[in-house]
């Protein structure tokens, strides 16, 4: 008997990847869905009424004139799909909001709150009757709301920090925390914390050789964590005229791989580094993200008893 997975990471928002996510199921005649984090978006578009009733708004370095209520809504559907959440105000509130961070930051969370209460009811309704299983993490960028509205789910599995089954022969263990980045997000912490989090996780796991480590970081100089080099003040360093790359991810992710030789590592985090990778016995892969311009990239994995008979990276 096999088991067919299918993996994604880093919709960061976007409704249109999330709705792909839940389609590969049946697209892919998948029986396990894995989101990997990183499932909430980084921006906020303001869309301001004036006088008149119409709407306005910037996005992607353009500024909209939205006339009728008709308009307004194919651009929210536009908006969010790209992955950036869209708030509508007017100009008083607007300026109010620049003094007024506490309240924009309560704001900030409803509107992830929002989101996702929508990216889990279209999960009830298109897995709803069928035997697939979803489940789901936050990634370093998500907010601890993110556990708080997904764990209310009856579609979704929130799998932080547990031993869960996917199948009678394959356990999992994950974690969307990373180690420390520039721009210090919500689950970043430190090498020794992370490192304390996955032993705890496996020491639970009963068969470690078929296991899977879904996490979010991807193993240092792995070839599937290499990102441009920042200096201090977040800015692009250049080396003999070229960006410099370096490998940003996590050691701890990386000595836990190698102590304990699971048999397959999911992860993402980092989206231009697409690949799969052989460490020791464990194959690990990152499909990478183009959530921005609505493209789902993922990893069909399929599995049996006696380990993984084959995988596929998958882009659409």
């Amino acid at each position: 008997m096999r088991t067919r997975v299918f993996f994604a990471s880093d919709i960061h928002g976007s409704k249109k990847c999330f709705i792909k996510f839940v389609n590969a199921a049946k697209f892919y005649k998948a029986d396990v869905l894995i989101l990997g984090g990183d499932i909430t978006a980084k921006i906020v578009v303001p869309v301001i009424k004036q006088p008149d009733g119409s709407y306005e708004c910037e996005f992607m370095n353009k500024k909209l004139s939205i006339k009728t209520e008709k308009e307004l809504d194919m651009w929210v559907d536009r908006i969010e799909s790209s992955g950036n959440y869209v708030y509508i105000t007017d100009y008083k509130e607007m300026e109010e909001l620049r003094s007024e961070k506490k309240r924009a930051n309560e704001i900030w969370l409803e509107l992830i709150k929002e989101s996702l209460r929508k990216f889990v009811s279209i999960a009830e309704q298109r897995l709803k009757g069928s035997h697939v299983r979803l489940f789901a993490t936050g990634g370093n960028d998500d907010p601890p709301v993110v556990e708080e509205v997904l764990r209310g789910s009856d579609y979704i599995v929130y799998a932080e920090g547990k031993c869960v089954e996917i199948d009678n022969f394959h356990e999992m263990i994950s974690t969307g925390y990373s180690n420390m980045t520039p721009w210090h997000c919500p689950r970043d912490i430190p090498e020794e914390e992370l490192a304390k989090k996955i032993d705890d996780m496996a020491s639970r796991v009963r068969d470690l050789k078929n296991c899977i480590f879904n996490f979010h970081c991807p193993p240092y100089d792995s070839g599937l964590d290499t990102a441009m080099e920042l200096d201090g003040q977040l800015k692009v360093v250049v080396r003999h005229g070229q960006p410099s790359f370096i490998p940003v991810g996590s050691k701890a992710v990386r000595s836990a791989i190698e102590k304990y030789q699971p048999l397959l590592g999911l992860h993402g985090h980092i989206h231009e580094s697409r690949g799969a990778v052989k460490i020791s016995r464990t194959l690990c892969l990152n499909p990478g993200s183009e959530y921005s311009e609505g493209l789902l990239r993922g990893i069909i994995v399929e599995l049996d008893r006696k380990g993984i008979k084959d995988y596929m990276f998958t882009c659409g």
